[in-house]
């Protein structure tokens, strides 16, 4: 899930050009590269904020229009893992500048929230992908079998303590305990690489949102490309303040600039669905 899908899943795979990261408006302009030291995250705690069955769909926006739609469903266990399917497809207009849809999905350990595997299939306009990533945790390493038009290839990529894919860490982000200056450090794969994101929490926001109101924590960090520490990403991630901890707005980058992910409808099981109004959902700007 080349450009458009990675960088909006989560914007830590950093899939832009240098200049590109410049676009995002209000951001502090790129430090030196630094390969930060990774210590382990915190173990995740309490009830999962989610569970089989939850649907999340996004709204892209790139370059300031609406580019496609982002999907996001926790699969019933399999294997005794948590499946999460991440779905993403360009729209109509955005199909003329970079036509793009992929599937991908990642295997969670229900109790670590750890990737084992993570596999995914994308076309970018006529190159097709696929990629089959094996996370070893008690070795340090991510085993990547990978083709490109059906040209296969491999890899094994040495990791920080917690090494993860742009999906699992969202899911979990979303169960880590949130509080202001909390900083966090991880691998996370992405195009056939490693990146290692730090970052912190920047502190509790009210943000509005077509699909209501929400307190939400901000979190602030930077991807560095770990086999070459010059490419380097901001990204800016919101997640609520409460017991769902829905993630909420995404912004990253791509070589055409500033791309954002903005939540528009969630069904959780057991609840009511909500999703925005369509008319305000097609009017966000930012």
């Amino acid at each position: 899930m080349r450009p458009l899908a990675l960088a909006v899943l989560l914007p830590l795979t950093a899939l832009a050009s240098p200049l590109a990261s410049r676009a995002l408006a209000g951001t502090r302009p790129p430090a030196r590269p630094r390969l930060a030291a990774c210590p382990a995250l915190p173990a995740p705690s309490g009830a999962l904020s989610f569970r089989p069955g939850e649907e999340l769909d996004f709204s892209l926006d790139a370059m300031g229009a609406q580019a496609g739609k982002l999907s996001l469903k926790v699969l019933p266990e399999k294997g005794g893992l948590i499946p999460v399917r991440a779905q993403v497809s360009s729209n109509t207009f955005f199909s003329k500048i970079r036509r793009a849809r992929g599937v991908a999905t990642t295997y969670l350990n229900p109790k670590t929230l750890h990737p084992t595997r993570y596999e995914e299939d994308s076309t970018e306009n006529d190159v097709h992908r696929t990629a089959d990533v094996r996370f070893s945790r008690a070795q340090r390493v991510v085993n990547i079998h990978f083709t490109v038009n059906g040209a296969p290839g491999r890899r094994t990529l040495r990791t920080a303590p917690d090494a993860l894919d742009a999906a699992s860490a969202i899911y979990l982000m979303r169960q880590l305990p949130l509080r202001q200056d909390t900083q966090f450090c991880f691998d996370s794969y992405g195009i056939r690489t490693v990146w290692r994101v730090t970052g912190k929490v920047v502190g509790r926001e009210h943000i509005s949102l077509p699909l209501g109101e929400f307190d939400a924590w901000h979190l602030d960090g930077q991807a560095v490309r770990v086999d070459n520490p010059s490419q380097h990403r901001d990204l800016h991630i919101w997640v609520s303040d409460d017991a769902r901890r829905l993630p909420l707005v995404a912004v990253g980058a791509i070589d055409l600039g500033a791309v954002r992910a903005t939540l528009t409808r969630y069904n959780r099981p057991g609840e009511k669905p909500r999703a925005a109004h369509a008319e305000a959902a097609r009017d966000l700007t930012w």
